[in-house]
């Protein structure tokens, strides 16, 4: 080895120890300046947290006491919706009484009236719901009928009234209600200048309170007392005009038809079983014939028949024709004390003919 390369290992080794001999103080530096560091930024967080950390106590207790509020009331809350009470016995009460009863434990009616048989029962609470002995919350409505008493407390004056109608009025009430007036049948009929069927009087009096089922007794008009009829002549008339002729005068015709003989007019009256300008009682019997009318397509004669009741009084009796179209006519008219009735017709074939009393349908029939 040369000379020159052994002194550059030398220098070499020389500064390698020199550098080791300085390593500890470098480090030892270093490790103070870390420290250093380190010290500052634990000094900056501590003192940071400190800050925050009181902020966070009071927003802690803030947010505390609003839970706390919160939480009471809604426990309150819920503590009233959840207030329960027994539903009382208020069936067969007073209503005044029974408001008052359900008050004192803070429920509250919803009513609904309704007709009862007996006028002693209005306001009477006659049913409850919830029943008795139910557990309810205060507050809820109560379910409660009340009685309006009977649809009729009082008699009503029913005089100048037309018996008929009376029965179907009576009858209406006693369709929703037990019957509480009634008609002693036959009722007391005697001849009076009034229309036949007016009610002249009544028993029990008008005003007299119900307290139960009341029987009326009642006086109703037969009309005017007979009088003299003259028979008049009819012989020639047409159907239309024989019909008109029979809605004016107080006797009760029957009616029959036949072949036209010679010289006789289809279609009009050929024969009367009483002679003209004989004297007739009201309502007398006069049997009429009729002429069948001519044929025509698609039209139908004859003569409509058909018993009715035997009535206390006259009553009107009307027939009437449906068209196949559906127009209805009148075609006879008349006051009729009952039994055999009849009426003649022209009409087209599959026509109705309906027979009225009163006003009311009795009885239908097609005509082929």
């Amino acid at each position: 080895m040369a000379e020159k390369d052994k002194k550059d290992i030398k220098d070499f080794t020389k500064i390698l120890k020199e550098t080791a001999s300085k390593a500890p103080q470098k480090v030892s530096k270093a490790a103070k300046t870390v420290a250093d560091s380190a010290g500052e930024q634990h000094e900056h967080i501590s003192k940071w947290t400190k800050e925050q950390k009181r902020t966070f106590i009071w927003f802690a207790l803030v947010m505390f006491l609003v839970m706390v509020i919160v939480a009471v009331l809604v426990f309150f809350l819920a503590l009233r919706g959840e207030e329960r009470t027994m539903v009382p016995d208020v069936r067969h009460m007073d209503l005044a009484d029974a408001l008052v009863k359900l008050q004192q434990r803070e429920l509250y009616p919803r009513l609904t009236l309704r007709f009862t048989d007996n006028p002693l029962d209005r306001n009477l609470v006659l049913e409850q719901s919830p029943p008795p002995g139910s557990i309810a919350k205060a507050g809820r409505r109560i379910n409660l009928v009340v009685s309006r008493g009977a649809v009729l407390d009082r008699v009503e004056d029913y005089s100048g009234r037309n018996i008929d109608d009376l029965k179907l009025y009576l009858q209406g009430i006693s369709a929703t209600t037990k019957t509480l007036i009634s008609i002693r049948e036959p009722p007391l009929y005697i001849f009076d200048n009034s229309a036949p069927g007016t009610i002249l009087d009544q028993e029990p009096k008008p005003g007299t309170e119900i307290s139960g089922p009341t029987v009326l007794d009642l006086v109703v008009s037969k009309g005017p007392e007979s009088r003299n009829i003259t028979m008049p002549s009819l012989i020639g008339l047409s159907m239309r005009e024989m019909a008109s002729k029979a809605s004016t005068i107080p006797l009760v015709f029957s009616y029959k038809m036949r072949s036209a003989h010679e010289k006789e007019t289809p279609g009009t009256v050929v024969e009367q079983s009483v002679q003209p300008d004989t004297n007739l009682k009201q309502f007398d019997s006069v049997q009429i014939t009729i002429a069948t009318p001519e044929a025509r397509k698609g039209y139908v004669s004859g003569v409509f028949e058909y018993s009715l009741p035997e009535y206390p009084y006259v009553v009107p009796v009307g027939l009437d024709v449906i068209s196949p179209d559906g127009t209805r006519n009148s075609i006879y008219s008349v006051k009729h004390p009952g039994g055999a009735f009849s009426a003649p017709f022209s009409v087209q074939n599959g026509s109705v003919l309906v027979l009225m009393v009163s006003g009311a349908e009795v009885t239908r029939k097609e005509v082929k």
